[in-house]
């Protein structure tokens, strides 16, 4: 093998494809980077067993040929070479990358070993790659980080023609994202569950890209269960998590009684202000009343802070109290200049939705459920 590549160009995709590189490989050709150089372009792939990623780049190919080398040894060394042209030779056991002066000689691993990479689904539709990774972001702070429950470190996407959803939860708080998309048919209707932090890598590393096409296997297939992206010469597939995603959606509220309406922005200050005096098992107190917010923490011989914000309350006054982590989480995952709390009763859970002026409709197109924490907890 022996080309010619750009090296903006490999750094990048070195590095993009060494990101599915297992941490502690089960295997060594694992920790490995495929390179294989076809007529016009050199083709990079990296395989987990769980995730597997696949990258082509343009390259000027003298003699075509496979070769295996360590995936982040192959990353650190890219991203560290001169701005110039680099060089990809395979010389007996070893593979040399000359960039100017810079020369490496890294050693070929077992490429016959190298386990196949799964073969994409069939294409379910296509979506904007900045819609997606933007509805993947305001979900995923949702997600539980407890490995011990793969369910809930999962994201769930539902599929019903033309609208896709995505939710995520950790039990203490919930976020759904609505957005169009394009099927490749109208009457689709299906749902999948992938690791949110696989689905974030791949939502983040697309958005260079126009339309990012989604290919899911069908529901009857006896292969194993997979979800693909693919855009811009980049394909990612993941295995779908096992199991029932709790029916998360009816812990909304048909109805509620209690509107109040802040300003966003002012509202993430506050609260980051006030939070200063509180430890992440201290809440935030919230006390809306008609035209303010009262806003207070810490308590007894302790720190204690407060501030009050101008607020709009429909219905009776109330009291309640967030984590102010999760609070934070979801007014930033919000994209409107306003916040609208919507509230059944102080130890209930609390919807966040956005909107755009004060008494205008709030944005059906992501909603944020989180639970009170009591008081005196």
């Amino acid at each position: 093998m022996k080309l010619r590549v750009d090296r903006d160009v490999l750094a990048e995709a070195v590095t993009w494809t060494a990101r599915s590189v297992p941490a502690r490989p089960p295997v060594p050709v694992l920790a490995g980077v495929r390179l294989e150089a076809t007529e016009t372009s050199l083709v990079l792939a990296s395989f987990d067993y769980e995730v597997s990623a696949h990258c082509e780049v343009p390259a000027e190919v003298e003699e075509e040929g496979v070769v295996l080398v360590s995936g982040r040894l192959l990353a650190d060394i890219a991203k560290a070479l001169p701005a110039k042209p680099v060089d990809l030779e395979v010389e007996g056991t070893k593979v040399t990358v000359t960039c100017g002066s810079a020369r490496f000689a890294l050693a070929a691993m077992a490429a016959d070993d190298y386990p196949a990479l799964p073969a994409m689904p069939a294409t379910a539709g296509t979506i904007d790659a900045h819609d997606l990774a933007r509805a993947v972001a305001q979900v995923s702070v949702a997600a539980s980080r407890d490995e011990t429950l793969p369910l809930l470190t999962s994201i769930r996407m539902e599929v019903e023609g033309q609208a896709l959803t995505l939710m995520a939860t950790d039990r203490y708080r919930l976020a759904v994202r609505t957005l169009g998309w394009s099927p490749t048919n109208q009457a689709l209707s299906t749902s999948a569950l992938l690791k949110a932090r696989t689905l974030s890598d791949v939502a983040k590393s697309l958005t260079s890209s126009g339309d990012v096409t989604v290919a899911l296997t069908e529901p009857d297939s006896p292969t194993s269960a997979l979800i693909g992206f693919e855009a811009g010469g980049r394909r990612t597939t993941s295995l779908l998590t096992d199991g029932d995603y709790p029916p998360v959606l009816r812990l909304f509220p048909q109805s509620t009684a209690i509107h109040a309406t802040v300003g966003r922005e002012e509202l993430i200050a506050a609260v980051r202000r006030v939070a200063l005096v509180a430890d992440r098992s201290t809440p935030i107190h919230l006390a809306f009343t008609d035209g303010e917010l009262i806003l207070n923490a810490g308590q007894g011989d302790d720190a204690q802070a407060s501030e009050s914000l101008v607020a709009h309350l429909d219905g009776e006054d109330i009291s309640t109290a967030f984590n102010p982590g999760y609070l934070l989480d979801g007014l930033g995952a919000i994209t409107r200049p306003y916040v609208c709390f919507d509230f059944t009763h102080p130890s209930k859970p609390a919807v966040l939705t956005g909107v755009e002026s004060v008494g205008g409709e709030v944005d059906p197109t992501f909603r944020y459920l989180l639970m009170p924490i009591r008081f005196g907890a």
